[in-house]
Parts: C-alpha cells; sequence; structure tokens
C-alpha cells in the first residue's frame, strides 16, 4: 500500500450465502480527505464499512487500512480508529463529560492525558456549558456534536462516521461539517456515507455504490463531468405532458420537473437527442425549449444507481 493512501482495496468482496453484498471493489483513498459513499439503501456501503474496520472478513479481495492488512492486523487498526453510529449509541443517562471518560477507558486513555484530553473535546466540540447534562435530554445536535467528541476522544488517524446528519437540522448539520474540515486539516481521514447531495458535494472525493458494485468514483467535479448520460433541460409548454411523454421512451433514464422545467437524463450514446426530444414534442403538439445543461450530484447518482423511473429503471 502507497503511503499516501489511508485505505487502499483491490476486489474488496463480501458474500452472504448466494447474495453478494459487495462485488469486487476497488478503491484508493489518499490520506488526510474527507470521502464519501453514496448509494441507495441496501447497496453494501455499510458492508464495506465494516470490513475496512476489520468488524467484517471479506469473502474475497484485500483491503490495507492505514498500512494494516484488514482482518488480519484488525486489532491493531481499531486502536487508530474512530467509528460515530447512525443513531446516538452513548448512554442517555451519563451527562457529557461521564460518557467521555466512560470512552477514555473503553480507548485505554493513560490518565495522564484524559483530563486534558476530555476538556479538550469539551471545547472543540462547544459542550463545556453541557458537561453535566445527561445526554437523553439533549437536541440532536447536541447529541451529535457529544457523538464526535466520544468518536475522535483518542485521536484516531481515520474516522469512519455512517449517516450522521441523518437526523439535526440544517445550522447543525453545517456545524457538524465545519468540525470534520476541521479534523481533516489536522491530517484525520474521514469515510462518510451520506444520502444527501449537498453533503456529498463537499467531499473531497467520492464513491458512488449500486448493487454491492462501485458505479462512480473521484472528486464531484470528475463523477458529475464524466457522467454516463446526456443533461437536458427542457421548458416546456405543458410540463405534465411532456414528462409523460418522455418517460414512455425508451433512452430516457430518468424525468425531473423542477418548477415549470424538466430536467431529463438520456442514454449517452442515443444520437441527437436534443432533436429526438425536440421531434417526439412537436409531433404530440408540445412547445418546448430544450438545451443541454450541466450534470449535479443528483444526475449522477441516478445515472450511476438505476434510481430513476424513466427507461425501465427502478429503485433500490
Amino acid at each position: 500500500m502507497a503511503a499516501d493512501y489511508a485505505i487502499e482495496t483491490h476486489g474488496l468482496t463480501r458474500r452472504f450465502g448466494k447474495f453478494t453484498a459487495v462485488a469486487g471493489i476497488d478503491l484508493k483513498i489518499p490520506r488526510g480527505q474527507i470521502y464519501g459513499f453514496l448509494g441507495p439503501n441496501g447497496s453494501g456501503k455499510s458492508t464495506t464499512i465494516r470490513m475496512l474496520c476489520g468488524l467484517l472478513d471479506p469473502s474475497d479481495g484485500e483491503a490495507r487500512v492505514l498500512g494494516h492488512s484488514v482482518p488480519k492486523e484488525a486489532e491493531a487498526l481499531r486502536r487508530k480508529i474512530g467509528y460515530m453510529t447512525q443513531s446516538f449509541s452513548l448512554y442517555a443517562d451519563l451527562s457529557a463529560r461521564e460518557n467521555l471518560d466512560f470512552m477514555a477507558d473503553v480507548f485505554t486513555l493513560p490518565f495522564s492525558r484524559r483530563k486534558a484530553r476530555i476538556q479538550t473535546a469539551l471545547e472543540r466540540y462547544f459542550l463545556e456549558e453541557l458537561a453535566d447534562q445527561r445526554a437523553g435530554t439533549m437536541s440532536g445536535g447536541q447529541k451529535q456534536r457529544l457523538a464526535l467528541a466520544a468518536a475522535t476522544l483518542h485521536e484516531p488517524e481515520m474516522l469512519f462516521l455512517d449517516e450522521p446528519t441523518s437526523a439535526v437540522d440544517p445550522q447543525s448539520r453545517r456545524d457538524f461539517w465545519d468540525r470534520l474540515f476541521d479534523l481533516a486539516a489536522d491530517g484525520t481521514t474521514i469515510l462518510v456515507t451520506t444520502h444527501l447531495m449537498d453533503e456529498a458535494e463537499r467531499c473531497h472525493g467520492l464513491a458512488i455504490i449500486s448493487r454491492g458494485k462501485l458505479m462512480a468514483d473521484g472528486s464531484p467535479a470528475d463523477v458529475m463531468r464524466d457522467i454516463d448520460a446526456l443533461v437536458l433541460e427542457i421548458d416546456p409548454e405543458d410540463p405534465r405532458k411532456a414528462s409523460d411523454l418522455l418517460r414512455k421512451q425508451s433512452y430516457v433514464k430518468s424525468v425531473t420537473q423542477i418548477g415549470n422545467h424538466l430536467h431529463a437524463l438520456l442514454d449517452k450514446d442515443v444520437r441527437d437527442g436534443i432533436r429526438q426530444v425536440q421531434a417526439l414534442l412537436k409531433k404530440e403538439g408540445v412547445k418546448a425549449e430544450v438545451k443541454e445543461t450541466h450534470a449535479d450530484l443528483e444526475d449522477v447518482f441516478v445515472a450511476s444507481t438505476g434510481s430513476g423511473e424513466a427507461g425501465g429503471a427502478h429503485a433500490d
């Protein structure tokens, strides 16, 4: 494994009986980056993370995380990683300080460092005024900050986050991401799963996974540029009729209405896609302006995972 990669996998695969949850994933994730995992429910994101943490043995392939071969060197790796689950997993009846003190025991922090580390965590995550408050009485955003403080108390080199902002308000999400960038700037590598496109766009790099396979990989700008679809913006007089017509076409991957406009994804190899759409709408008496436009991350997600409604695509 190259020294500048925090994670490197080759053909990483996990089967449960006859079902393949993760199918031959190759990843190279540089150190000190925030890297996003994007994909539908059941796509294999969490299974991949569990293998990378050494909690689940691969069926095939290999993985190295922070220089350690997993699962063979999983015990040594666990001292270098932090993990934050989607649901709040700390003790509701303990205060913020008591929860952090308990986690210090779990991480076997030396007593000489413990008090200073807990105080630093309380300050960094704005928990000083909540230090003696029971965790169960905190708001969603406060619990989130406490969970992140606990996951980073032992100063891990790598942090795994499983949909960490699914139940908090927009301002709390922004504050949370500010803390993540602080950690990355200090050298921590962060792997985060999310369903939120605006969060995925914040990542330095991301992977889109569908049905256990890696469908796209790179920076958000790269995957949007390399989308496997023609992206059209359509301004019809009758958006509903135009949408119904387009959904019936085999070469249309997806159609979404945004206000009075339509946003459509067409198979990339379709010839003269703009003219085909113009001709279709004109034939059915629908006046419309049609032009090519830039893809956004939601377009990439739909094109990569088959999550659109048109053209035979289906949700996972």
